[in-house]
């Protein structure tokens, strides 16, 4: 039996740290969240990607009482903005989250579901997605998202033999 070590590289930084590309795209992102509809969590969370054409498209999470029927801002951000432009790379992702208390200390990583569809993302167009998570305490920034889901699922699998 061998053991495998995973290395997850990360900048943990200041606002006053990131660029000013990186904190255009944070404040987007914190902006969309107060336009969440989260009725039942009272968690919103909202989302920018930026895209090759210099575009910004946001997104926040959306619920449902039917709570499977809901869906996360990460997703209908890269959604969207997949809808909106299919051929123009994403270049960086932003995630912003407050709750009662107030945008959260700790920087919000994407649930399961999201890291599988922006990791996807960034194979559908063979670049890298810098993933920027906002914490009021401290930012994450990571270079890809492949960082967030190693050992990723993807169609590769689907062609193996």
């Amino acid at each position: 039996m061998k053991t495998v070590s995973l290395t997850i590289t990360a900048q943990n930084c200041a606002f006053d740290e990131l660029t000013a590309e990186q904190q255009q795209l944070v404040l987007r992102a914190k902006q969309s969240a107060a336009k969440a509809y989260a009725p039942y969590s009272r968690f919103n969370v909202g989302a920018a990607v930026l895209l090759e054409n210099g575009e910004i498209v946001v997104g926040n999470n959306q619920e449902n009482a039917a709570y499977p029927s809901g869906l996360c801002a990460e997703r209908v951000t890269m959604f969207s903005a997949n809808a909106l432009w299919p051929d123009v790379k994403p270049l960086a992702i932003a995630v912003a989250a407050y709750n009662v208390n107030g945008f959260l200390r700790q920087p919000i990583s994407p649930c399961g579901a999201c890291r599988q569809v922006l990791v996807e993302t960034e194979q559908r167009y063979g670049s890298p997605i810098q993933v920027i998570l906002y914490g009021e305490n401290g930012t994450l920034v990571f270079n890809s998202v492949e960082n967030l889901l190693p050992f990723s699922f993807s169609n590769l699998q689907l062609e193996d033999k």
